[in-house]
């Protein structure tokens, strides 16, 4: 189905309806275009269906209260954009939509937060994979008996052992890919608990 503006007889009416058609489309744009129609429309018939009810008088005036009545779009859409974009993010594993997913999710719950640092830690692995290009010698995981055990970047060099040389690179990969597909698999398991108590 696809949307239909309402059409009014003031070009004032008009003109305050196209503004909150196109808010709603802003506030909806970063989710899939088929959520954006399904909210666009959805909300459009409220108002349609508002002021069928209550639109006796004057047209602008009905508008607005009903308008009024549904509230600002930045305001009561955040909620439903925030929980569409992670639904969109676990059902995909799109990195892309993991972070934004989370960034709309942030003041949503403390886990969402701390989700948010972990992607940006594991962000920390390809750093580390581009680092070995430029300093092969001081990136890898290190090993002094006894003393240090370290998996990154090393300065020192007091006898340390660079355990996985020229597989530090694989390696890293595939633990970033396996760290991100658990972190996302309980990103979605998140999701589907927080569904299952609503």
């Amino acid at each position: 189905m696809k949307f239909k503006a309402i059409a009014f007889k003031e070009k004032s009416s008009e003109r305050i309806y196209r503004d909150y058609i196109s808010r709603i489309q802003k506030v909806t744009k970063a989710l899939p275009e088929k959520d954006q129609n399904e909210i666009l429309m959805e909300l459009n018939s409220h108002i349609y269906e508002d002021l069928q009810q209550h639109g006796g008088g004057n047209e602008i005036e009905s508008l607005l209260n009903v308008l009024e009545k549904l509230g600002r779009p930045e305001e009561i859409l955040q909620p439903l954009v925030a929980d569409k974009k992670m639904e969109q993010a676990t059902r995909t594993f799109n990195p892309v939509h993991v972070i934004k997913a989370l960034v709309y999710n942030v003041t949503n719950g403390i886990s969402y937060f701390i989700f948010l640092i972990l992607y940006v830690l594991l962000l920390g692995f390809v750093i580390l994979i581009g680092a070995k290009f430029i300093y092969p010698d001081h990136v890898g995981l290190f090993y002094n008996p006894g003393h240090v055990f370290i998996y990154g970047v090393s300065s020192a060099d007091y006898h340390q052992f660079e355990v996985l040389g020229n597989w530090f690179v694989p390696v890293t990969m595939l633990l970033t890919v396996v760290v991100y597909f658990i972190l996302t698999f309980l990103l979605k398991l998140k999701q589907t608990l927080k569904r299952s108590r609503n």
